[in-house]
């Protein structure tokens, strides 16, 4: 096991480092070892163990779970560091024999049928069978996994941009998706084949919650064009709107990859004439963290699927 030199009075582990950010991550020394593949009892004697040798606290429990302590705070991002560090000559060791090994980490929105991403890791598998993937699903749309990128905890991440994408970060569109407007056949708008932004005024959605993507997209078109918009429902999972739709507990917006995997009886689809609104996938990294080799040869991958 590799070492660092963390700490005045000794060696600190790479594996303390490492169980150190799992339980910053998931904010669970459970959870932590759930990921980690070790009992927890593992987990947290090597948490106590590594504050031992530090001198302070990193973590403060509570019955809700863990939260880092200031202390913690400033080890994370130098934590990260290090491992970065060690994997990059790790990396630079497996080159010299002709091999691309490691683990790349990849936060998923709950719903990507524009990327046949299944396909895509049994290519890469083929390909370099020494590289592991992880797929996390997003639990706060794309606004947690951007969080989670920028913190580290992911290597790469599926986002949904707005506008411009930010500095930190290096980004592949890898697609562009008209939303339309999704109504009951029985409701007025159903027989029109476009209708405008203010003609929705005072009428009643259902969508994504705050900080996913497709809710945000909304949202400023919404404000733009200076129109109050009333969310009766929301739904981690647009694949689920369409019932709620169907059902008459209000209008939505979706796209057309997935009406594709639903059953979309019931439903009509309407244009909207005066806005474009585009749902645009992203494939992020950080631009401040160099790529691991196996995060690059999963990045060359996606690019040959891509669209030019």
């Amino acid at each position: 096991m590799g070492v660092s030199t963390f700490g005045d009075n000794g060696w600190v582990e790479l594996r303390h480092l490492e169980y150190f950010l799992a339980v910053a991550e998931n904010r669970s020394f459970t959870e932590a070892a759930k990921r980690l593949h070790v009992v927890q009892s593992g987990v947290s004697a090597t948490i106590k163990a590594l504050e031992r040798e530090l001198g302070v606290d990193l973590f403060v429990r509570g019955p809700g779970g863990v939260t880092l302590t200031p202390a913690g705070q400033e080890l994370r991002p130098r934590a990260r560091e290090t491992l970065d560090a060690a994997r990059a000559a790790r990396d630079a060791v497996s080159a010299t024999r002709g091999s691309v090994r490691g683990t790349v980490t990849v936060g998923t929105l709950t719903r990507i049928n524009v990327i046949d991403l299944p396909t895509l890791l049994v290519d890469l598998h083929a390909r370099h069978p020494e590289v592991v993937v992880h797929l996390r699903a997003a639990s706060a749309g794309s606004a947690g996994l951007l969080r989670q990128l920028r913190d580290g905890d992911l290597d790469v991440a599926f986002l949904v941009f707005t506008g411009a994408v930010p500095a930190d970060l290096d980004a592949r569109l890898a697609a562009a998706v008209p939303l339309l407007l999704v109504v009951p056949t029985d409701h007025r708008l159903a027989q029109r084949n476009s209708v405008t932004l203010a003609e929705l005024a005072g009428m009643s959605f259902v969508d994504s919650p705050l900080g996913y993507g497709t809710r945000t997209v909304i949202d400023k078109a919404f404000a733009e064009a200076g129109i109050e918009r009333t969310v009766a429902v929301e739904v981690a999972d647009l694949g689920t709107a369409a019932t709620y739709i169907r059902n008459g507990l209000g209008i939505g917006f979706l796209s057309w990859s997935i009406l594709d995997d639903i059953d979309d009886s019931g439903l009509a689809t309407v244009r909207i004439s005066d806005y474009e609104l585009e749902w645009r996938l992203f494939v992020t990294t950080s631009a401040l963290r160099p790529p691991s080799a196996a995060t690059r040869a999963l990045l060359a991958l996606i690019d040959e699927t891509l669209p030019r």
